[in-house]
C-alpha cells in the first residue's frame, strides 16, 4: 500500500511506502503554500475508515476530523516552530465509530525553495487509553486533594538516614502558613510546635524509628503567621525483612475546631463538677452548723423550762444568748456563700488594681503599722482587668488580712502582692514570709469552711473559703505554696 493518489510519494522516498503501510501508524503531510495534504493507508486506518472513504483534503483534515479545540494547539505548534523540530502533541481526531479519540502526532518541518514553502510532516498513533488512564490519574489525584483539602489532612514522610528533610505535601505547608518550596528538617518541623509538645513529638519519631513504634498523638502548633491550631498527627514504620524503620510515613489532620470543642465541654464539665462538689460541700455545712446550733439551742430551753432557780435561769439564758449569736454568725456567713453565687450574673467591670490596693492597706494601716509591716505591690504586668469588683476587693482585703494575721513574730512581717501575665493567663500572687501552712498535714482543708491552723483567737476559718469561692465563681483558680516557718504563697488564675 502506498500513499493513494494524492498521497503518492515521489522520487527517494518511494521505496519507503511499503514499510510506512505495514506500520500501526498513520502518516500525514501538509503543505503551506499549496495548502495540499495527503495522509497514508494507515491513517485511514487508524480512523475506521476505508481508503477513499473520506476526502484527503485541508477542510476534511481541518475541519471534520481535527477536533475545534485542539486547532490552536497546533497551528500555535508549527506556526511558532517553523524551522525547527516541534514536540509531540496530544490531540484528537474523529473516529468513524468511536467518536474523538487522543491521537499522538510527532511533527517535522522541512522547509523547501521559495516557490514550493515549508512542508510540515506528521506520524499518528493512538493513545486514547492511556491518555484516559491519565486523565482518570489525573481526576482521581484532584478528587483526593479536593478530599484532603476539605479534610485539612495532609502527608508527611521521613527517611531515617536523612533527618535534614522531611517530605510534607502541599496540604501540610498549608496548616503550617508556609510557601511549598521550603526545605525543612525533622527539627524545624518540631520547633512550629508549641514548647511543650515538642518533647512529645521528638520521643514518639524517635521510638518509631528505633523500636518501630507507630503513633497518634494531638499536638498545639504554632504556624508562620502565628495561628495557633490543635492538630492530630499520625505515624506508622516501614520495616524492611530485618524489622529495621527503613522510612517513617504519616498524616496530619487539622482538628482544631473538634478538640477547642472537646476543652470547652470539658471545662464546663469541670466546672460544673466543682460547682457540684461546692453545693454538697454547702449543704453539708448548712445542714452541720444549723443542726449544731438548733439542737444546742432546743436543749438550753429544754433546761431553761426544768430550771425554777433564777439563777441557774440566768446562766442558762446567756448560754442561750452565746449560741444564738453565733447561729445569727453562721447564717451571716451562709448568706456571703450564697451572695457569691448571686453576684455572678453582675456585669463585669473594669478594675485598677493598684489603687484598690491601696484603698485596702489605708484601711487596714493601723494593723500594718500595729506590727510594723512592710507592703509591697507591683502591678506592672496587669495594671486592670475586668471583674466584679467587690470580688476583687474581697479577694485582696481577705489576703492582706490573713498575712498580717499570722504574721511571724521574730522578725519584720514583708508581705507582696503582684501580677504576673503567661500566655492568655493572669496572674495574681500574694507572699508573705509569716508563720506558713503545714501542708502535709493541712494542705486538703486549707480553702474549708471554719478551718483554721494557727492557736488564733480572731481566725474563724470564712476567708479562704469565701476567697477561694468567689474566683471559682468566675472561672478562677487558686492555690497554695507554704513551708512553716518561712511564709505563704497564693498564686491565683483570674483569667
Amino acid at each position: 500500500m502506498s500513499f493513494f493518489e494524492k498521497g503518492k510519494l515521489s522520487g527517494d522516498d518511494v521505496h519507503l511506502t511499503p514499510l510506512i503501510n505495514d506500520l500501526d501508524t498513520g502518516i500525514w503531510k501538509y503543505n503551506f503554500n499549496t495548502r495540499e495534504v495527503k495522509w497514508s493507508t494507515g491513517f485511514y486506518t487508524l480512523l475506521g475508515y476505508q481508503v477513499n472513504e473520506i476526502e484527503c483534503d485541508a477542510y476534511t483534515f481541518f475541519e471534520h476530523l481535527l477536533y475545534h479545540g485542539d486547532k490552536p494547539f497546533f497551528f500555535n505548534a508549527i506556526n511558532n516552530r517553523i524551522t525547527e523540530d516541534t514536540p509531540s502533541l496530544q490531540l484528537r481526531f474523529l473516529t468513524k465509530k468511536n467518536g474523538y479519540q487522543w491521537f499522538e502526532t510527532a511533527i517535522r518541518i522541512r522547509k523547501l525553495d521559495d516557490e514550493h514553502g515549508c512542508i510540515v510532516y506528521g506520524s499518528l498513533v493512538n493513545i486514547n487509553r492511556y491518555k484516559q488512564d491519565d486523565l482518570l490519574s489525573a481526576n482521581n489525584q484532584i478528587t483526593n486533594d479536593d478530599a484532603f483539602k476539605t479534610a485539612r489532612l495532609g502527608i508527611w514522610e521521613i527517611d531515617p538516614q536523612n533527618l535534614n528533610t522531611i517530605v510534607l505535601s502541599k496540604q501540610i505547608y498549608d496548616l503550617f502558613d508556609l510557601q511549598n518550596h521550603l526545605k525543612l528538617s525533622v527539627e524545624e518541623f518540631i520547633s512550629f510546635f508549641e514548647p511543650p509538645y515538642r518533647p512529645v513529638l521528638q520521643n514518639a519519631i524517635n521510638h518509631t524509628i528505633e523500636d518501630s513504634r507507630p503513633f497518634d498523638i494531638e499536638l498545639l502548633l504554632r504556624s508562620a503567621k502565628n495561628n495557633m491550631l490543635w492538630l492530630k498527627v499520625k505515624a506508622v514504620p516501614v520495616i524492611d525483612h530485618l524489622g529495621k524503620c527503613t522510612s517513617v510515613k504519616g498524616v496530619i489532620q487539622d482538628i482544631d475546631s473538634e478538640k477547642r470543642k472537646l476543652l470547652k465541654l470539658e471545662q464546663s464539665i469541670n466546672l460544673l463538677t466543682d460547682q457540684n462538689r461546692r453545693l454538697q460541700n454547702f449543704a453539708y455545712i448548712v445542714s452541720h452548723n444549723l443542726r449544731s446550733h438548733t439542737g444546742n439551742l432546743q436543749f438550753m430551753v429544754n433546761l431553761f423550762e426544768q430550771t425554777e432557780t433564777t439563777e441557774e435561769r440566768e446562766e442558762i439564758f446567756s448560754h442561750i444568748k452565746t449560741i444564738s449569736d453565733s447561729l445569727d454568725l453562721t447564717i451571716e456567713h451562709i448568706n456571703e456563700i450564697v451572695k457569691i453565687q448571686t453576684e455572678i450574673t453582675k456585669e463585669r467591670k473594669v478594675v485598677e488594681l493598684e489603687p484598690m490596693f491601696k484603698n485596702i492597706c489605708s484601711a487596714l494601716k493601723n494593723n500594718i503599722e500595729t506590727i510594723n509591716a512592710h507592703v509591697e505591690g507591683d502591678f506592672t504586668q496587669c495594671r486592670e482587668i475586668s471583674y466584679i469588683p467587690a470580688y476583687m476587693e474581697s479577694i485582696l482585703q481577705n489576703l492582706l488580712t490573713n498575712s498580717l494575721k499570722y504574721s511571724h513574730p521574730d522578725r519584720q512581717p514583708v508581705i507582696k502582692c503582684y501580677t504576673l501575665t503567661e500566655g492568655k493567663h493572669i496572674y495574681l500572687i500574694f507572699e508573705d514570709n509569716g508563720l506558713g501552712i503545714d501542708l502535709d498535714r493541712y494542705g486538703d482543708k486549707i480553702f474549708g469552711m471554719y478551718k483554721t491552723f494557727h492557736q488564733n483567737t480572731d481566725a474563724k476559718g470564712i476567708g479562704l473559703f469565701i476567697t477561694r469561692n468567689q474566683i471559682e465563681a468566675l472561672g478562677g483558680s487558686i492555690k497554695v505554696d507554704s513551708t512553716v516557718n518561712v511564709g505563704t504563697k497564693f498564686t491565683i488564675r483570674l483569667v
